[in-house]
């Protein structure tokens, strides 16, 4: 047990020097990009002399050679200080808690959706292969794959905003709404219906694939005929010794595709004026807010990073026979 513990601890080290890293390559290449905060603050205010821009520099700690900027950067940073957001007219960790829960909603419920139907219409494929039902699934996880979110996303909403009227377009409840209890939630679900789609579409497609050949591979290694040569039935091995088995790549991808997920809430959140830190990173973008930038990169990375670090935990939970060590 003590090694156990020793290992997830080193765990936490490796990913706590991957977070180090990442937030240095972000510092470095957001800083040394063409114009700064001093003019972007200069040119909403209508346009400004040097000498005003200077004095914001100064200000901001702008002048100051980027080795130093990034020491006062890392300090800040283990004090869970983010710095300021000029864009919003607040802290930056203040901006990014307040849609954090917006994010972790989208992302959860079409990741958990997304390993839900993925997993069984794979599994559904692989007991039926080469059938006319395994075709059709093929067919739509093609098709899901292949598909634009963006363009999925319009589709939605003309079909079920404009033509059917059924789902709000955008945001995350209603405006002026003072609904609580389920009715707040089932508020929140219409208006979650569409973004959550559209972001787990893809997903779908890759989990099917992934489960329907990971059953299949399972389905002819040795200890699955020695099951059926005892005389368990089909329900018993698949039940007892291939899905087990045959969710543990699922498991792995579900990790790996945490990071690209994120990428992809950018385009729906909005597509869906979504409240979340993906519709904050287009704006953190468009109004060169460096500072909201990084602490929106920093988030993000922790969440990765902690997320891979679940998934290690949660396949030595599925297959006792992998150390975590290994």
């Amino acid at each position: 047990m003590t090694s156990y513990f020793q290992v997830i601890l080193s765990r936490i080290v490796q990913a706590a020097i991957t977070v180090l890293g990442i937030v240095a390559i972000n510092f470095v290449v957001l800083n040394l990009a063409p114009g700064d905060m001093a003019e972007v603050m200069a040119g909403q205010a209508g346009g400004a002399g040097e000498g005003y821009i200077e004095q914001i520099r100064a200000q901001f700690g702008l002048d100051q050679p980027l080795i130093v900027r990034f020491g006062h950067y890392l300090a800040n940073l283990l004090q869970f200080d983010l710095g300021y957001s000029f864009s919003r007219n607040l802290p930056v960790s203040t901006v990014l808690f307040e849609r954090l829960p917006a994010t972790l909603l989208l992302m959860g419920s079409a990741i958990g959706l997304a390993f839900l139907i993925g997993g069984v219409l794979g599994a559904f494929a692989a007991r039926r292969a080469n059938s006319f039902a395994d075709t059709i699934i093929s067919v739509i996880s093609v098709l899901g794959y292949a598909t634009p979110l963006f363009w999925l996303g319009l589709m939605m909403v003309l079909l079920f905003t404009i033509k059917l009227g059924w789902l709000p377009s955008s945001g995350m409840r209603t405006i002026g709404s003072r609904a609580t209890g389920w009715a707040a939630f089932f508020d929140l679900v219409r208006h979650a219906a569409m973004p959550t789609v559209t972001l787990a579409l893809f997903y779908i497609a890759v989990f099917t694939r992934l489960m329907r050949a990971s059953v299949l591979q399972v389905s002819g290694l040795d200890f699955v005929t020695t099951a059926r040569a005892k005389g368990a039935t089909e329900g018993q091995v698949y039940r007892h010794h291939i899905y087990g088995n045959a969710i543990l790549p699922v498991v792995t991808m579900l990790g790996v595709q945490i990071g690209s997920m994120l990428g992809g809430s950018v385009v729906v959140e909005t597509i869906f004026g979504w409240p979340g830190l993906g519709r904050l990173t287009f704006d953190a973008i468009f109004s060169r807010d460096v500072n909201l930038l990084l602490g929106v990169l920093f988030l993000s990375s922790l969440l990765v990073v902690a997320v891979n670090l679940i998934v290690d935990l949660l396949y030595t939970w599925l297959d006792p026979r992998i150390a975590l060590a290994s």
